[in-house]
């Protein structure tokens, strides 16, 4: 096995920590020692170990001289757990090798520098696009202190989300809604407006065996949530945020009394400013969401710019009515050259239905 075969296989460790280890990257590590893995391990949930410790918790035998493939940069100072530079050359490893760069300031090349000034070799950008793959929410939330959006939708083939009755169960298969509730459990938080909890009383949780609930995060500018609704009920089980630009705190009380946070952000011709709640779910530490909205909120997220992906699942029917609802809404644009587009393009069958996937190329700045 090369250098690229150990750090695949760190890439598949460090997979397995995906929904758990939020606001903090995944991340896998891998010591080989005469051509021999004598230690693996990954990054399991955020506040334990980071992949390299427990690589060196699972050793068969001393890691003096050996090489280490870790998939992110090791970090190099105190948070939760001690800098991974420091067992790297407590354990005397000779070599490391690393296939993402850390962007994280408190980072960002000085693991690298510290090693090497430790007499230790240092390779890097081994298999780095794989690698950067596995961390596009840390990556964005890093930098910005702002949640990675990722919007999703379900419409038919004439581009509905429900029927003209309002119906929407189902627009998609077993299938596709399985894989949603993979991705209910890998953000860290979902968002919808409020006339979905009017409409729908969803739960918003995350059902799937050993799944993780997401933060639910509701926006609702002028505080209609219903307190007896299933968001409200269960707030003090799961995670709940209502986003509004309602400030009264005598209608606050009622709300938290429940269990949910209530936040307060600033509106603009009667929508919230998402940009600003934006900030404020970041300084919550709420790295990633699943925005999971209406046509009006959809289109909201995309003129505000806070999209950075999109999962539209395409179900071969059609539900037709001229009045029936589109995953988007709003004013829309003038001409097809204003659209936003996506690149990086994935498409796949997912049972019987088509999911397309994308980053988002360009998003208009707030009109």
């Amino acid at each position: 096995m090369n250098d690229e075969d150990y750090m695949k296989h760190a890439i598949e460790l460090a997979k397995k920590g995906v929904g758990f280890v939020n606001p903090n990257p995944m991340v896998g590590a891998v010591i080989v020692k005469e051509d021999r893995i004598i230690g693996e391990g990954y990054h399991k949930k955020y506040g334990e170990l980071h992949a390299e410790r427990n690589a060196f918790a699972n050793l068969t035998e001393p890691a003096e001289g050996a090489t280490l493939y870790v998939t992110l940069e090791p970090c190099c100072h105190y948070g939760k757990t001690p800098p991974c530079t420091e067992a790297i050359i407590e354990h005397k490893i000779g070599r490391v090798v690393i296939g993402s760069k850390d962007p994280n300031p408190l980072v960002a090349g000085k693991g690298v520098q510290i090693l090497k000034e430790h007499g230790i070799s240092v390779t890097e950008n081994v298999c780095r696009e794989a690698c950067d793959e596995l961390n596009p929410v840390f990556f964005h939330y890093i930098r910005t202190k702002m949640p990675y959006v990722a919007m999703k939708f379900a419409e038919t083939l004439d581009g509905k989300i429900a029927c003209e009755s309002g119906a929407s169960k189902w627009v998609t298969g077993e299938e596709a809604r399985t894989y949603v509730m993979k991705l209910r459990h890998r953000y860290m938080g979902i968002m919808v407006g409020v006339q979905t909890v009017l409409t729908d009383d969803p739960m918003l949780n995350c059902r799937m065996e050993g799944g993780r609930n997401p933060v639910r995060i509701i926006c609702d500018t002028h505080l209609r949530t219903p307190l007896m609704s299933k968001i409200v009920l269960t707030a003090k089980e799961i995670p709940t945020i209502l986003a509004t630009a309602e400030t009264e705190e005598s209608k606050h009380h009622p709300y938290r009394e429940m269990g949910c946070e209530v936040v307060t952000v600033d509106a603009k011709d009667g929508k919230l400013n998402l940009k600003e709640l934006m900030i404020k779910l970041g300084e919550r530490k709420i790295d990633s969401i699943l925005l999971e909205g209406g046509a009006t909120l959809n289109w909201s997220a995309l003129k505000n710019g806070i999209v950075n992906y999109v999962y539209g699942f395409i179900a071969p029917k059609f539900f037709g009515g001229e009045k029936a609802k589109t995953p988007v809404a709003g004013e829309g644009f003038a001409t097809p050259e204003e659209a936003i587009f996506l690149k990086n393009k994935h498409v796949r069958n997912i049972g019987e239905d088509i999911l397309i996937e994308g980053e988002v190329k360009s998003c208009l700045p707030e009109l």
